[in-house]
């Protein structure tokens, strides 16, 4: 069984293809400035988990685009969200694996970056990721709003019966 901590980012990634339904490509593409477009959330969370558990961990780059097209502080893209999804399930599956191999142990070290330690521990990382979704989670869910969609959906959903608590 993954680690608790992957378990919870797990969930994360489901809130977020649960905080997407019904977003049509044009509501995708339309950004509400300052805030992003919908794609680009989508876009910039796959860039995150491929900045971790891909380039850092592994050292393969799977979308390359991602890094240009949805990096924090580069300038405002509004991607198509059918495309970001398919990058984003490319990214989720190839570093799944890999999460899913974590253990205790493994979330105290330090990943090497260019025979360096990072900043910070693994398991900070992932924390940092998980919580980096429920930050968009939240924007999305503003933009679908000022966009007049109703009734979207209750944050942290079924977190009890989907993702308790486990002990490590």
């Amino acid at each position: 069984m993954a680690h608790p901590l992957v378990l919870q980012l797990h969930f994360c990634r489901n809130e977020l293809k649960r905080a997407m339904e019904g977003v049509t490509e044009a509501e995708a593409v339309r950004r509400l400035e300052p805030m992003n477009s919908l794609g680009w959330m989508v876009a910039h969370l796959a860039r995150q988990e491929q900045q971790y558990w891909l380039i850092w961990a592994q050292g393969q780059t799977l979308v390359p685009e991602l890094i240009e097209l949805a990096s924090s502080g580069a300038p405002p893209t509004t991607p198509p969200l059918a495309e970001m999804w398919v990058a984003w399930e490319k990214v989720i599956s190839a570093a799944q694996p890999w999460l899913d191999n974590l253990t205790t142990s493994d979330l105290t070290t330090h990943m090497l970056v260019n025979g360096q330690p990072l900043w910070e521990s693994t398991g900070t990382l992932l924390r940092r990721v998980a919580y980096h979704y429920f930050y968009h989670i939240g924007e999305s869910q503003a933009v679908r709003q000022l966009m007049g969609h109703q009734g979207v959906g209750d944050f942290v959903g079924e977190i009890g019966d989907k993702a308790p608590y486990v002990p490590e």
